[in-house]
């Protein structure tokens, strides 16, 4: 447990409460090459430290959540599921950030009356996020934060309109997935192991939206991609990101 809040523009995290502090909990994977003493620091235009990031699990009303899944192009964890985020502008609160983003990368404006919100939990992102893969290139704090929104899924969809740059398919996931996702939270015993338990019966696929050249397609993926768990050694794969699936075990 941490307290977190803005302050001077700067994103604060103590391990006392100060004025206009929250109270959450700071988490990271137990392989994260910080826990290992290993590279805790980035070198961001000559100015080391840890960058402060925010990302939004946004739910419609039927209780699905949408993630996106990063471009293939981009320099950090292409192609892994996520929810809309980036970084935190100095002076920005957190959820005019969490929405600027959500904007940015989905083409979604919600009007303020149109949602609520909570905070979820605070992640710590190295990338890449094992030595195994190389030593660490960028270091962040993500808040997770919880927008639930008064308009349906399909009122939603119709105003999507996705970044080409930084998205490349977008999902809407019904709880039960959700879950099951947040089920195989990656660990050092897990790492690179098979999808794990999770609850309940699940559908073989579920329904995407990605991005061509033509516009919006409508696809399939096998729901076993979402389930992954990050591997080892070796390239990437396809799947939900660590800290998403911590994010998805607060909401």
């Amino acid at each position: 447990p941490v307290s977190c809040g803005l302050e001077r523009g700067h994103f604060l995290i103590s391990d006392v409460p100060f004025p206009g502090s929250a109270v959450t909990v700071l988490k990271r994977p137990p392989f994260c090459p910080a826990k290992l003493g290993e590279g805790t620091l980035s070198d961001r235009g000559g100015h080391p430290g840890v960058a402060a990031a925010v990302a939004v699990l946004l739910e419609a009303t039927c209780g699905h959540v949408l993630l996106t899944r990063r471009a293939a192009t981009l320099r950090h964890f292409p192609n892994v599921w996520v929810p809309p985020g980036g970084h935190l502008e100095p002076g920005e609160e957190l959820v005019a950030a969490g929405l600027r983003e959500l904007a940015e990368e989905t083409g979604l404006r919600l009007e303020p009356g149109t949602f609520s919100w909570r905070l979820l939990g605070l992640w710590e992102s190295l990338f890449p996020p094992t030595l195994s893969w190389g030593p660490p290139r960028c270091h962040h704090i993500v808040t997770y934060l919880g927008l639930r929104s008064a308009e349906p899924r399909e009122r939603l969809q119709a105003r999507l309109c996705p970044s080409p740059c930084e998205v490349s398919a977008v999902a809407w996931l019904e709880p039960s997935v959700l879950e099951a996702i947040a089920a195989t939270e990656d660990g050092a015993e897990g790492l690179g192991s098979g999808s794990g338990s999770f609850p309940g019966e699940l559908p073989a696929t579920v329904g995407i939206t990605e991005l061509s050249a033509d516009g919006f397609r409508s696809s399939q993926i096998p729901t076993g991609i979402l389930l992954r768990r990050a591997p080892a050694r070796g390239p990437d794969l396809e799947r939900v990101s660590t800290g998403t699936k911590f994010a998805l075990g607060r909401w």
